[in-house]
């Protein structure tokens, strides 16, 4: 009876492609871990974008508080993200076309083109940050210096996030 045989060569190389997939350098995008765990991030509520007070300033979030956020690399209006299935999980997008809640303009809310549309605040396609656990948690902003919050206007607040955590996670993601 013959036996496959899995070498560390093999095992090494899986790893090292699995890992490219989301990492912060190279050609992909959306890298960045805050080492935290894997809890589940709150709920989201997709049905409005709204503005909300933080630690940075007014910016964009969900019908539930979470922060949304755009990716510099991403052209206006368009399903453009050179995402891959790893990254996406990290980086979920805001699907379909939400109602402009408080302090959000309604003209500016949209959708990407395509067969799945993505909400766009400015142009811009909405994303979430997996590891932001709860309403108002800021750990996606500046990550690998492509990832942003957005303010009411719909432009990125490049602005590092003040750390407020007594965990000594320093609040950017990374």
């Amino acid at each position: 009876m013959k036996r496959n045989r899995i070498t560390l060569t093999g095992i090494a190389l899986v790893a090292a492609l699995g890992l490219a997939g989301c990492g912060g350098g190279g050609g992909s995008y959306g890298g960045g871990s805050d080492g935290g765990g894997s809890d589940t991030p709150a709920a989201a509520d997709t049905s409005t974008v709204k503005v909300s007070d933080s630690r940075l300033g007014d910016i964009l979030v969900d019908g539930g508080g979470r922060t949304l956020y755009l990716f510099t690399a991403d052209g206006k209006n368009t399903n453009s993200m050179k995402c891959d299935t790893a990254c996406l999980k990290l980086w979920p997008p805001l699907e379909g076309k939400p109602k402009a809640g408080s302090g959000a303009d309604a003209g500016l809310i949209g959708t990407t083109k395509g067969s799945a549309p993505q909400a766009t605040y400015a142009g811009h396609p909405l994303y979430y940050y997996a590891k932001d656990k709860a309403p108002g948690d800021l750990k996606g902003q500046g990550i690998d210096g492509i990832w942003y919050v957005l303010n009411a206007k719909g432009t990125a607040m490049k602005q590092a996030a003040p750390s407020t955590d007594s965990d000594g996670d320093s609040g950017y993601g990374y």
